[in-house]
């Protein structure tokens, strides 16, 4: 696999200054930082191009070299740069100055040499984001605007108005801790604190961005993508990776926690995966028999009420529900049958009910479930 131009690896031209062939590198090596892109191998490899771009092009004698002969000029006979088989190591023993300048100390542990610190990182982010019946259905790709902290534009996250504004603790020598040996009865104690001169950073700020005023983060809205997968509950959580706030003068930049909820449904309840539908009939569809229209998430359907229908029976739909998360099928839509009893009646109404209030038809009687549900009350109060 050739390799490309070191130039074009910063995204800088042939005439660049040496400040800005630093402030370059600083930028690509913040972008594809192994801590920021956990696992990410593609992102590794950049992290390790854009170092071996920068040890050629920061070298007076080596960039001369390059520019004249590029990569055949820098075989390893002529004292070229790391090559693609360098280590992390290699980079932070290399480069640790420049990654305390560009991260304020945040990535500091990669370095060989004296105790490591902490990475920074930012706060997690939390937002509710409702969802109608049909997107639990089918899944749904939405956009949601969010305030946050982003790194400061103006310097690059260091917190400082110039890369020399910018110098290594004295106090702690920058390591972000300072150590204390006391004695006891027990023996000599040896206890580790964060550095009260830099605040645990390794790094001192002589000029403070003004922009940031030396935080290193700064206010800004984003629009955000979300990819939300068909199946999910009210209640459940969605995790996008570093999409929360920014770290305080560089880091690993914090979630986004997405809640889910409901959005209420005109006619459908939710229960679980299965959907519920209240159905009312009328006395004569109850006792005759119809063909009605339900509502499903997939449109209407028409179901048959068979003659002699009760109030309160279920009917059934399989696979008319919401489908698992897990890929385990999709539950039902339950359909709850009531029969509407009208409160008015007009006096021909009156009188056909009339007619018919001594017909045996008319007259409850409860069938063999029925009697042994009552069987069953009967005796739990005797």
């Amino acid at each position: 696999m050739s390799k490309r131009d070191y130039y074009e690896v910063l995204g800088i031209s042939k005439g660049a200054s040496k400040d800005e062939i630093k402030k370059a590198y600083r930028k690509q090596a913040l972008k594809h930082h192994p801590d920021k892109n956990p696992g990410n191998k593609d992102a590794e490899e950049k992290f390790k191009e854009a170092a071996e771009a920068y040890e050629v092009l920061s070298n007076d004698e080596k960039k001369a070299r390059y520019d004249q002969f590029g990569h055949a000029g820098m075989g390893n006979n002529m004292g070229g740069g790391f090559g693609r088989d360098m280590t992390m190591d290699d980079i932070f023993s290399s480069f640790g100055d420049i990654f305390g300048d560009a991260f304020g100390g945040a990535f500091g542990s990669r370095r060989g040499g004296g105790r490591s610190r902490a990475v920074n990182r930012g706060t997690n982010l939390r937002l509710k984001v409702k969802l109608t019946l049909e997107e639990f259905a089918h899944g749904a790709e939405k956009k949601v605007r969010v305030t946050k902290y982003v790194t400061c534009n103006s310097c690059h996250g260091s917190g400082a108005a110039t890369d020399n504004d910018v110098t290594t603790c004295t106090a702690c020598k920058g390591t972000g801790q300072t150590t204390r040996v006391m004695n006891t009865i027990l023996g000599q104690m040896q206890t580790t604190a964060p550095c009260n001169v830099c605040g645990g950073d390794g790094k001192v700020i002589t000029k403070k961005c003004h922009k940031c005023y030396g935080e290193g983060i700064t206010q800004a809205e984003e629009v955000i993508p979300l990819s939300i997968p068909a199946g999910l509950a009210p209640g459940m959580q969605l995790s996008v990776t570093g999409k929360g706030n920014a770290a305080r003068r560089g880091g690993v930049n914090g979630d986004l926690i997405v809640v889910i909820d409901e959005e209420p449904h005109d006619e459908l309840l939710r229960e679980g995966n299965d959907l519920i539908y209240n159905l009312f009939i009328s006395i004569p569809d109850a006792i005759l028999g119809a063909n009605v229209e339900v509502p499903t998430i997939e449109g209407k359907v028409r179901i048959k009420i068979d003659p002699g229908t009760q109030g309160g029976k279920i009917l059934r739909l399989r696979g008319k529900g919401l489908p698992d998360v897990n890929g385990y099928g999709k539950g039902d839509l339950l359909v709850n049958v009531n029969v509407w009893i009208p409160k008015n009646l007009s006096k021909e109404e009156q009188k056909t009910m009339e007619q018919n209030r001594s017909s045996t038809t008319f007259t409850p009687k409860p069938d063999a479930d029925d009697k042994g549900f009552f069987d069953r009350v009967k005796n739990y109060f005797s």
